[in-house]
């Protein structure tokens, strides 16, 4: 089954399955195909990290959201994530609550000079309530 199609550029691969097991693989383990190809196995599947569920090319500086069914979201960044080769199962990157499954992910990227705002506390203004109307 087909679960991602990255266009090839300097980075790593990150896959994710749905029992939150995660790894990052360099592109140059993935070999490249024509026209008519099989596709690449990017990750061993088992019952303990269960099914693929995305695929995504990031590097160091990114971070990435993960989404489980239960609602649950968890946002990390991708250095803590190691770099495995393409024939392991992954580490553990999130832990879903019992009977949950991770459904998704998404790339954050990092732009130079982007910086993360901490919650800078501002000052309260009145909001008007609709109780009025």
């Amino acid at each position: 089954q087909i679960i991602s199609l990255i266009i090839s550029q300097p980075g790593t691969v990150l896959t994710i399955t749905e029992n939150g097991f995660g790894k990052r693989t360099k592109v140059e383990e993935y070999p490249l195909h024509k026209r008519g190809g099989q596709g690449v196995i990017a990750m061993q599947t088992s019952d303990r990290n269960g099914a693929l569920v995305g695929a995504v090319l990031v590097d160091d500086n990114d971070e990435i959201m993960l989404i489980t069914d239960g609602g649950t979201l968890v946002r990390t960044r991708t250095a803590e994530i190691s770099v495995l080769g393409r024939n392991t199962q992954g580490v553990r990157v999130i832990r879903p609550g019992k009977g949950e499954k991770v459904i998704g992910l998404d790339r954050i990227a990092f732009l130079e000079g982007e910086q993360v705002d901490e919650g800078d506390e501002g000052e309260d203004e009145d909001v008007p309530s609709n109780e009025d109307n």
